[in-house]
């Protein structure tokens, strides 16, 4: 899949830093070619000369280098590949991608470049965990930086816990879906996740116990098949994934009005849980207890239904529209009349009563719905079940 692709790796200062060199024999093993860049950082742990050797080409190191502006400017470099991978990806990097900082030549390539960008990232475990990392993590996911790793594991420092770069396969398969051309190449897909928060008053809410992770994975899944993603999240516990348009939501007004904004799509996926009511009447300074003993008294009014104002559209309706029925009992039955009911074309549903431990949870097992009867999946990670139906939804598109 990397015949003739042109990777731009960027090497930054880490113990991890001579996986690199593993990296740069793996990807030339497929095809492709390497230019290496290396931080001053770098140096200390891996040469120019073996990366350049390994790479079979020039390892460039200094912005000011006037020879190489000549031959081959940092714009023209940054440019001239086919996606850009950090391997590894540093905290001090991160922050620098992070910020919009371009003050050597590696942070200076990532601001100038067009391309897609992979990073690795590969830290102390309470650097991995510092506010900073996690909130510089969270900006560059939503620019658009695709992430793999990192993993849990011993770290050289003799701590243990996430912060370990991602494994050569790992990485080598992260940046081949990244440059793949998948069966959803071209087409267009909206998925909705997380809940929706219904305010009560400005800090009170309505909401439904919903993560996102189950619409973050099948959002990620999409991308990783081709997919061109807009992913419509309420405030999920999960980040969004990379590599997709992520609009922001808090309520259920506002996820219809995204959807709308994002159609034409060629199929949706309305993974969000969904407030069916929100409060009429609420209050625009916070409640206060009076003393009296009364309650306030709460108006509620219908939420807009998306599942079946989008199934049931005249024009520009996508070509497959999937919903979501989470269900606590006879979850077939009662998914099967929902699909009647709203328009659409599947429903994935899942038993989600407390028993299960899948609301909130790593795994889940789901039951589809189509016009053909019942498919009952096993239990699964919620990556593997995104991973069914995102290759499911490929099939139907095709």
């Amino acid at each position: 899949m990397l015949t003739d692709k042109r990777i731009l790796l960027i090497i930054s200062g880490g113990i991890a830093a001579f996986k690199s060199l593993d990296l740069i024999r793996r990807l030339r093993d497929r095809g492709a070619t390497v230019t290496p860049v290396l931080t001053r950082a770098a140096e200390q742990f891996v040469t120019p000369l073996s990366a350049s050797a390994l790479a079979g080409a020039k390892v460039y190191r200094d912005l000011f280098d006037l020879t190489d502006e000549a031959e081959m400017g940092h714009i023209e470099l940054s440019r001239a590949a086919d996606l850009v991978v950090v391997a590894p990806a540093t905290a001090d990097l991160m922050g620098k991608m992070a910020a919009g900082l371009a003050n050597d030549l590696a942070s200076t390539l990532l601001m100038a470049t067009d391309k897609r960008v992979l990073i690795a990232p590969a830290m102390n475990v309470r650097m991995w965990d510092h506010p900073a990392t996690q909130r510089n993590l969270a900006t560059l996911q939503g620019d658009g930086v695709m992430v793999v790793g990192p993993n849990e594991g011993a770290m050289a420092c003799g701590e243990f816990g996430p912060g370990r770069m991602a494994e050569m396969p790992e990485i080598v398969a992260a940046i081949e879906r990244a440059l793949g051309d998948g069966p959803l190449r071209g087409k267009h897909v909206l998925v909705t996740s997380g809940p929706t928060h219904e305010p009560i008053d400005p800090v009170r809410y309505i909401a439904n116990r919903s993560s996102g992770a189950q619409g973050t994975a099948i959002a990620a899944a999409l991308r990783d098949l081709g997919a061109r993603v807009s992913f419509v999240t309420g405030p999920a516990d999960v980040p969004p994934p990379a590599g997709v348009e992520v609009i922001p939501v808090e309520t259920a007004q506002e996820m219809a009005e995204a959807v709308n904004t994002v159609l034409p799509a060629d199929a949706a996926v309305f993974a969000a849980a969904v407030a069916d009511w929100r409060v009429a009447n609420a209050a625009a300074q916070k409640m206060k207890k009076d003393g009296s003993g009364s309650l306030p008294v709460l108006d509620f009014a219908e939420n807009p239904d998306i599942l079946a104002s989008v199934s049931k559209l005249e024009t520009g309706r996508p070509g497959l529209v999937v919903g979501f029925a989470a269900e606590t009992h006879d979850v077939a039955r009662h998914a099967t009349e929902k699909r009647a009911r709203k328009g659409c074309d599947w429903i994935v549903a899942n038993d989600v009563s407390p028993a299960t431990g899948i609301m909130g949870g790593s795994e889940n097992a789901v039951t589809l719905i189509t016009a053909d009867g019942a498919e009952a999946w096993p239990r699964l990670s919620k990556d593997e079940t995104a991973r069914r139906l995102a290759l499911r939804i490929a099939e139907a598109l095709a």
